[in-house]
Formats: structure tokens, sequence, C-alpha cells
């Protein structure tokens, strides 16, 4: 989606972003930021459930907020809103999107300048992106963490591809980190070295992940996985416990771990 597109009238159920204009005795006038401004209502039994003493303790005039479309009048177009009944998650998820759309926006706004590009020939590299994403940031944040490679069947000019890259190096990609604490034991004359070597075989990148294994103290030692999600950095760290295990094991050594509290972490591509 891209932020320069302008719709006539939002869906009955849509969840919107909108600007209070003017607050009274009956609920606020507001404008749709997505749909050049237009205005709607919000009725004051559709602020919250209960009974309500002052407005203004819900909606203040200039603020942004998120709302339901309840009502669309095509003839009239006119259009009635709710925010008692917006959820958390659907106002979250709107956030989200609308700060995408921005970013994406900003993005192009930098390319058109850098490469001295009219609005025909930036619409048309937007809309090459948007038959895969669904925001011009998504590609973006796809180029900051794969690289140009997911570039290489739109079509784009050397400079744009370039223009991209740079850009996109700006992103700070949200990691998730989870960890384990080994206690590793081989009783053998060589069994430091066994355990450095099958340690050693895990570390580095795996599956969109990276691995990193270090010395707590004996027979101690923790291991990281950091990765785009918690399901990815999950999978590869089961997976990474399971062969060293194996490994330990077949070396006759014993072998144990501890779950640490995973994190969020960001990480600059």
């Amino acid at each position: 989606m891209s932020i320069s597109e302008t719709k006539k009238l939002p869906e009955l159920g849509e969840i919107v972003i909108v600007t209070i204009k003017e607050v009274t005795g009956h609920g606020a006038y507001v404008t749709l930021d997505e749909y050049n401004n237009l205005t709607a209502f919000l009725h004051i039994s559709e602020i919250a459930t209960g009974w309500i003493r002052n407005i203004e303790r819900y909606v203040k005039i200039k603020q942004k907020t998120v709302l339901k479309v309840i009502r669309v009048n095509q003839s009239r177009s006119e259009v009635d809103l709710s925010l008692k009944q917006v959820t958390g998650e659907e106002k979250k998820s709107k956030i989200i999107e609308v700060k995408k759309d921005e970013k994406g926006s900003a993005f192009m706004d930098i390319i058109k300048s850098k490469l001295g590009y009219d609005d025909n020939t930036i619409k048309e590299i937007e809309d090459k992106l948007l038959q895969k994403y669904d925001f011009i940031y998504d590609a973006f944040e796809a180029v900051a963490i794969k690289g140009t490679e997911v570039l290489s069947s739109y079509d784009l000019k050397p400079e744009v591809i370039e223009a991209i890259e740079h850009e996109s190096k700006k992103i700070q990609i949200p990691h998730i980190e989870v960890r384990a604490v080994l206690e590793i034991v081989v009783k053998k004359g060589n069994g430091i070295d066994i355990i450095r070597n099958i340690l050693t075989s895990v570390e580095g990148s795996k599956n969109n992940a990276k691995i990193f294994i270090t010395y707590i103290g004996a027979p101690k030692y923790r291991l990281t996985v950091t990765a785009e999600n918690f399901k990815v950095a999950e999978k590869v760290l089961n997976q990474a416990i399971e062969k060293i295990k194996n490994n330990i094991e077949k070396n006759g050594g014993a072998f144990k771990f501890t779950r640490e509290e995973s994190k969020k972490t960001h990480q600059n591509i």
C-alpha cells in the first residue's frame, strides 16, 4: 500500500485513522486521514460503554486515534464510527500499518529526490513492489533482512536497487534472542577438544538465524540463538541442543541444559 493512494469512502468494519476535528455534547466530528480528510461522526454512544460525563476524557481536538467504521451511506458520503468497538489488537495493527505507510513513503521520497525521478516513475516502481508486498516498507525491510536478491524479479534499474539497498540500511530489524545454559562433561583425555569441536560445529548462521556459544566456566556454556521471530529462534535452538546432546553422548559424555529467558533485541543491517 502506498500512502499516496486516496480512496473515496471506507468499507463497513474497516479500521481507520482519524483526527478529531470538533467535540460536541453528542459526540465528535473527525476527519478520515486516509480518505482525503473526509468528515465523519463518532456518536457519544460509540465512545465507551456506560455513562460518559466528559467526552474530552476520551477524545480531544487535534488528537489522532483509531476508530472502526460502523455505517457508510454511499449516496450521501456519510460515515459513522465507533471507538468502543475497536479491539486492542486492531488498534495495534492499524498503528503499525500507518507507520509502515509513512516510512515507505518517506523512503520513496528520498529515492525520488536522489535519482531525480518524476511522480510517474516513482509510481511505476511502487506498483512493481506492491505486486508482492502489502506495503512499500515491507520491500525495504525484506532487502534489509535478505539482501537485494529479493528484488531480482522486478525489472528494476540498478540505480533503483542500489538506492533501495542504501535506504534499507536505516532499518532496525527486531530480533528475538533465545538462550540456554549447557552443562557438558566428557571424561576423556581429549574431552575438552571433543567438546570444543562439537560446539564449534553448530555455531554460525543457519536457517535465517545466528548461533553463538560462549564459555561460562566448567562445565557450563551458554548457547544463544538470534532470529527474526520466536518461532524460528526456538526451532534453531532446539535443533542445536539436540545435535550437541547426541554428539556428546556418542562420545560417552554427560549433557543437560537449562533454558534462560528470551528477549527482544534490535540489529542494524
